[in-house]
């Protein structure tokens, strides 16, 4: 059976889906995966992470299903997306080079995960909707 994404894909929605846009292809180096234009709907992907980014209707409906509460900004409280990438130092360098403000400055930590102790470097960021973005690596320790 065909799956155009992975089996959990955030869906995150967005005020401005041309600034996301940027933010996430040109700054941070997702590619888009396909697009419904017509919808302001774009599916992204960087590695085997992917994002879904619908523009929020200027109309947007109070009996919506999809809308659970008020949209205000940040968006996203309470969650943050960890993603892996093969080169977190590239990606950091890139967005130090852009002065693309860090939430979490690079950093490396342990986490306990089953009976195996993961090295992971990592840092965070907010996306222009105030998304929390994790990108991490494991490393050898």
């Amino acid at each position: 059976m065909f799956r155009p994404l992975p089996a959990l894909t955030p869906e995150l929605l967005v005020h401005n889906l041309s600034t996301s846009l940027g933010f996430y292809c040109d700054l941070l180096g997702f590619k888009v995966l396909f697009e419904r234009v017509e919808q302001g709907f774009v599916a992204i992907g960087l590695g085997e992470a992917a994002l879904m980014l619908e523009q929020i209707a200027d109309n947007q409906d109070n009996d919506d299903p999809w809308v659970v509460g008020p949209l205000d900004a940040p968006l996203g409280r309470g969650i943050n997306l960890q993603i892996t990438v093969d080169d977190i130092e590239r990606l950091h360098q890139r967005l130090l080079s852009s002065d693309q403000r860090l939430r979490l400055p690079l950093e490396d930590v342990s986490y306990q995960a089953g009976a195996q102790l993961l090295n992971v470097r990592q840092f965070m960021l907010q996306d222009p909707d105030g998304y929390l973005l994790r990108f991490s690596q494991i490393v050898k320790g």
